[in-house]
Order: structure tokens, then C-alpha cells, then sequence
């Protein structure tokens, strides 16, 4: 008999209210963690050192739409998590779920967009752009994906979906939906091979005028919208289950995005975007057709 901590939970229930308290802390973590393994050194010396830098502006600079971006990005990581169950408990329990993560995912877009404008700077407001338009493309396969899960549990709440994996992992036979749903983790938080938002071509992008504190939020926002959707993958694709088995799970699919970001070389936005169209929606199609006629059948 496996410990009660590994087993998959039965139901999935709203937590107490100071979980909603710890899970900045808890997202925060797991983004120190894998940016530890990304660098292969200690980043608290980055991070300290962006702590007493002194933060710059340009000229004309919109800092108050600027700053109300970066928070933007953090929140938006925060928001998409609270959905995301850690054992039986999560700091929403909604008969949306996959909906509101999905919607405070889009956050993200503006947040990038406000801080590549705010910044009154020609590469950053490209490196905004460039975040619109590859959310164009990643967005419509993500959402296939998420798609897929529900409509394999018959249910847009989270906790039913972890449920309906109780006999076999939706990963197992929605191979498809688990790829390119990381796939679209990856550019959501424009990181490792689509990270052209902010891209060296044009100094650095979006984050090219943020220095001190801004910087190191703006950095810190990315890093936890990786972890969120990294960990929004166990409780759709993964079985969900105990404590535990949620951190180990979600530490194995940060160390693969990780992993990729090493081993794949950035993609041109325009390859990526006709990839998006011509190949993953195609397959998230036949994808989550294959669902649906399971479904039925069975």
C-alpha cells in the first residue's frame, strides 16, 4: 500500500484562508529552485545585487503604467495558481477552474505589453509586441489542450479532473494535449526557445529599461508563471495526489522545461507562429477528437 501521502486524493476542497497567504511564498520556492538549476549557481547575489541598484527611467517614461505591469505579471502568476490543488486543498476550489487559470494566464499579455510601452523605448515596446503576437499563437493550441482535459473528465473543475485520473494519468492517452500544453508553459512565460519577447536582437525586449526592484519583479514574474503552469500540469495531466506527490511532479516538469530551455535554441517568432498554426492546432484537433469519441464509448 502506497502512504497516504502519494496516493491520489479523492476530493479536492477549498483550503483554509492563510494557504491564499503562503502560496506567493510557496510559487516563490519553486522559481528560486529552478532558477538555481537554469543558472547552475546561486542567484540570491543577482538578486541582491538588483535589491540596492539603483533603478533608471527613460525620458517621457509612463512609470505608473509601467510598474502596474510588472505587479501585473506577478499577479497574474498568483491568480493562475490558486486553482492548483496542493494534496486535497487549493486556495480556490471553482467549478471553473480550468477557465480562471486560463484567464489570469491572459493577464499576462497586458502586463508584458503595459511594461514594453510604459518604458517609452523602441526595442521594449517590440519586445511588448512580440509578446501579443506570439500569445496569438501559443493561446488557441493551449487552450485546446486545457480543453482536452476537461472534456476527458467532463468537468471544468480541477478537482473533478484529478479524479477522473484516479485509474490512469490523462498523460497516458492524451500524449498530444501534455506536449503541447508545455509547449505553450514555455511561451507563456516567453522562456527558453520562445523567449523572442525578450530577445537579445533587440537588447533585451520588454525588461531592456528595467533595472533594480523592476527588474528583479519582472524577472521573478516570469519565472513564477513557469512554475504555475508547470504545476498546473499535475492536477490535469499527472494524476494530481497527495502533498507530496505534487511536489516531486511539479519539480520533474520544472527541471524538463529547464532541461529544453538548454537543449532547444531560440525559435524565430514567425516560425513559431506558423508552427503553432499549421502543426499544433492540427494536432490538438485530432487530439481532443480522440477524447470526445473515448468518452462517449466508454
Amino acid at each position: 500500500m502506497w502512504p497516504a501521502w502519494t496516493r491520489t486524493p479523492i476530493m479536492v476542497e477549498a483550503g483554509p484562508w492563510w494557504i491564499g497567504l503562503l502560496l506567493p511564498a510557496i510559487l516563490g520556492a519553486f522559481a528560486l529552485g529552478a532558477a538555481m538549476l537554469d543558472a547552475g549557481s546561486y542567484p540570491l547575489k543577482a538578486a541582491a545585487g538588483l535589491l540596492i541598484q539603483q533603478r533608471r527611467k527613460t525620458l517621457a517614461a509612463d512609470i505608473l503604467l509601467l510598474r502596474a505591469g510588472i505587479f501585473a505579471l506577478v499577479a497574474a502568476a498568483v491568480l493562475a495558481a490558486v486553482v492548483i490543488p496542493l494534496g486535497e486543498v487549493a486556495v480556490l476550489d471553482t467549478g471553473v477552474g480550468v477557465v480562471w487559470f486560463n484567464m489570469a494566464e491572459v493577464l499576462a499579455w497586458a502586463a508584458v505589453w503595459m511594461v514594453g510601452w510604459g518604458a517609452n523605448s523602441a526595442y521594449a515596446m517590440v519586445g511588448g509586441y512580440r509578446f501579443v503576437a506570439q500569445g496569438l499563437a501559443y493561446e488557441l493550441p493551449h487552450m485546446f489542450a486545457l480543453i482536452t482535459a476537461a472534456l476527458g473528465a467532463e468537468s471544468l473543475r480541477v478537482g473533478d479532473i484529478v479524479e477522473a485520473q484516479r485509474d490512469l494519468w490523462f498523460v497516458v492517452w492524451m500524449p498530444a494535449a501534455f506536449v503541447v500544453y508545455l509547449l505553450s508553459v514555455l511561451g507563456m512565460a516567453f522562456w527558453g526557445p520562445f523567449d523572442q519577447p525578450a530577445g537579445r536582437d533587440i537588447g533585451g525586449g520588454a525588461r531592456l529599461e528595467l533595472s533594480g526592484v523592476d527588474r528583479l519583479l519582472f524577472e521573478g514574474g516570469r519565472w513564477m508563471l513557469l512554475t504555475a503552469g508547470a504545476a498546473f500540469a499535475v492536477p490535469l495531466f499527472l494524476g494530481g495526489g497527495g502533498w507530496g506527490w505534487v511536489i516531486v511532479k511539479t519539480a520533474a516538469a520544472l527541471a524538463a522545461l529547464v532541461w529544453l530551455k538548454k537543449r532547444v535554441p531560440t525559435v524565430r517568432l514567425n516560425r513559431y507562429v506558423e508552427f503553432a498554426w499549421i502543426v499544433l492546432i492540427p494536432v490538438m484537433l485530432v487530439q481532443a477528437l480522440v477524447v470526445a469519441v473515448v468518452v462517449l464509448v466508454r
